[in-house]
């Protein structure tokens, strides 16, 4: 097969929770056990650090990895889902998975596919690890999927691992409260090995504390050990940048980032107490590749998606965020700038929490509904007479890049375009 055919067959022939979502879903990590048994178990022959969270692991993945790649460590990142390419899953030191490496593991495992029957991301998950392991990474960056505890990435005993929050999303799957949740999550813990999370929250501390106290493994709420003393957005010449400062210990911390969403603030929290942690183990990570890895984030790693500008006159940028969570940490955003009027272009998938994401959008603004192509997608049509109920005003279209071309056409260069709803309306558009 050729690469396109490749990844057109794992699509098409597996369940991927891309395109049909939760009948995707399996609970239990036996296939994904008896794949990589099979393949001579490559997970095994490399360092790791797992990430799990609600939101921000996506970030905290790429920050971590372009700060090891910084240290001069070779190093992995498998992250999901991806936005234009089906190899940006898959990176070593910020460098894309050959299309012939892909198309072989494909090709020399058919046989094996066919007899355990494995998900699609259950065979993304076999291929990172038997890419990171051919190329004999220092450590890999590992990102998990969905959930934690029953994530196909779960068969890994990391170096250290980070959650970075706990939020309500796919709850039909993880538990309909942020206990039922957070134990998921906690399932990445691993016996003797830290644990950072990010963020503390009181309801759940008690879950993550006795997961922790009863594998003996030592645990860190990053958001307890560090105050950003001050931080600003400042305008540079290499554009918007998001300047922190505070204090780890005894420890000076003063770090640039070109991602200036304000929810970054708690992921660097989480990111720098993990770096700390991994000191301690004995990775040798100077202050200076803590900071350019952070400033060097979207070089090093080609991060896309989180409040990214891709556009001036008017100002549009785009967002991956697509959980009630994450659209309020988007609606933040928004109020840091300065416009006359406000147009959304915006899309959903069926299974999120539509009528509870629409209850908190803005009513002063013009929206553009669409439907990213995918099969998830809720239809345009419908997410328009949804909104309406909530005195959301604006037409539907046909395509996410119709949608985005009338609100340019209706925008003057005052004017703000958000563009998102959903990871896969962002793809479409970057």
């Amino acid at each position: 097969m050729t690469y396109r055919e490749t990844v057109d067959y794992l699509y098409s022939q597996l369940p991927a929770f891309t395109r049909i979502g939760a009948a995707a879903y399996k609970a239990d990590l036996g296939n994904i056990v008896a794949l990589c048994e099979a393949i001579g178990q490559p997970e095994k022959t490399f360092k790791t650090i797992h990430i799990a969270g609600t939101n921000g692991k996506g970030s905290s993945s790429h920050f971590i990895a372009s700060i090891l790649q910084e240290a001069g460590y070779k190093t992995g990142l498998f992250t999901s889902p991806h936005l234009k390419d089906f190899r940006e899953r898959f990176r070593i030191n910020g460098q894309l998975v050959s299309e012939a490496f892909v198309v072989d593991f494909v090709q020399n495992n058919s046989q094996l596919f066919e007899e355990i029957k494995p998900s699609f991301f259950e065979m993304t998950v076999a291929l990172a690890f038997s890419f990171f392991s051919r190329e004999q990474v220092d450590i890999a960056v590992i990102e998990t999927g969905l959930g934690g505890r029953l994530d196909s990435t779960n068969i890994i005993t990391p170096e250290l691992s980070l959650i970075t929050n706990i939020d309500f999303d796919h709850m039909d799957l993880l538990g309909d409260t942020l206990e039922k949740i957070a134990f998921e999550k906690a399932g990445i813990i691993k016996s003797g090995k830290p644990v950072v999370i990010s963020e503390f929250q009181e309801e759940i501390e008690s879950i993550f504390s006795s997961k922790a106290g009863g594998l003996n493994a030592p645990i860190r709420f990053a958001s307890k050990e560090i105050d950003w003393s001050n931080s600003e957005l400042k305008n540079t010449e290499a554009g918007l940048q998001l300047l922190c400062q505070g204090k780890l210990g005894e420890e000076f911390i003063n770090i640039v980032s070109p991602l200036t969403g304000g929810y970054q603030l708690r992921n660097l929290k989480g990111v720098v107490v993990a770096i700390d942690e991994l000191k301690k183990l004995g990775w040798n990570i100077p202050m200076k590749a803590l900071q350019n890895g952070i400033l060097h984030v979207k070089q090093n790693t080609s991060l896309l998606g989180r409040w990214q500008q891709i556009g001036n006159s008017p100002d549009i940028y785009c967002d991956t965020g697509h959980n009630t969570a994450g659209i309020k940490e988007i609606l933040l955003q928004l109020k840091q700038h300065q416009f006359e009027k406000l147009h959304i272009v915006f899309g959903v998938v069926k299974d999120k929490s539509i009528d509870t994401i629409l209850s908190l959008l803005p009513k002063n603004a013009e929206y553009y509904f669409c439907a990213a192509n995918i099969f998830r997608a809720l239809s345009a049509d419908e997410l328009l007479m949804k909104a309406n109920e909530f005195g959301l005003l604006g037409n539907s279209y046909s395509s996410v890049n119709e949608a985005l071309t009338m609100a340019k056409a209706a925008a003057n260069e005052n004017d703000f375009i958000y563009v998102g709803g959903s990871t896969f309306v962002v793809a479409e558009i970057i």
